[in-house]
């Protein structure tokens, strides 16, 4: 029968492709008017996202092969899911600032996108601990600075729409900005989503 620990290092490399992908996402909109770079992160967000899809389909394949799990199976498939759905988030950020023909970046699209960065670097170490325990006391304190990142990158969000209505006088511009401030926001939601799961799955099994 398959061990309970493959689904610790698949949670474990799913994680690694939520960074690797915060990260380019981080780059792609810090190094934005370079054009060959854009391009360049724009397909490697695109790889690490189906390679991620591969590593959910590998989970939900062994959740259904797999007599004993190491927790419920709605918790394991949930988990995996919406992890997933912070690479699809990050995916469609840059898809949709290429699709707008997003002319240049902001310095609030950059801390969005820094903030996004460390809430996918803490979703990867709570992730990592969850098989063991004896870490529910740290694994819950990242929980609470995701949720402060999110409360974070909300604020940062009001300042950047209460700063673009003021000045920005491109209207189509404007709306683009919008669009793209509100999913990098979304996908700081996505990490809390995370947290506030693990959190269940501690305060449970603890």
């Amino acid at each position: 029968m398959p061990r309970e620990g493959q689904f610790f290092e698949l949670f474990n490399r799913h994680c690694g492709y939520v960074v690797e992908g915060s990260v380019s996402l981080q780059r792609l909109m810090s190094e934005y008017d370079d054009l060959d770079t854009r391009k360049h992160l724009l397909l490697e967000i695109d790889r690490v996202e189906k390679s991620a899809d591969r590593v959910t389909d590998e989970t939900i394949s062994l959740l259904h092969r797999t007599f004993i799990t190491p927790f419920d199976r709605e918790v394991i498939h949930a988990l995996i899911s919406r992890l997933d759905d912070i690479l699809d988030m990050i995916q469609d950020v840059a898809e949709s600032a290429t699709l707008y023909d997003l002319q240049r970046t902001t310095a609030e699209t950059r801390q969005l996108a820094e903030l996004t960065q460390m809430g996918c670097e803490r979703v990867a170490s709570a992730v990592g601990m969850l098989d063991n325990m004896d870490n529910a006391s740290a694994i819950l304190r990242l929980c609470q600075e995701i949720d402060q990142i999110e409360s974070d990158a909300d604020r940062v969000m009001r300042s950047a729409m209460s700063r673009l209505f003021r000045e920005e006088s491109d209207v189509r511009q404007l709306i683009k900005l919008k669009a793209v401030y509100e999913l990098l926001e979304s996908v700081t939601d996505r990490c809390e989503d995370v947290a506030k799961l693990i959190e269940g799955v501690v305060l449970e099994n603890a």
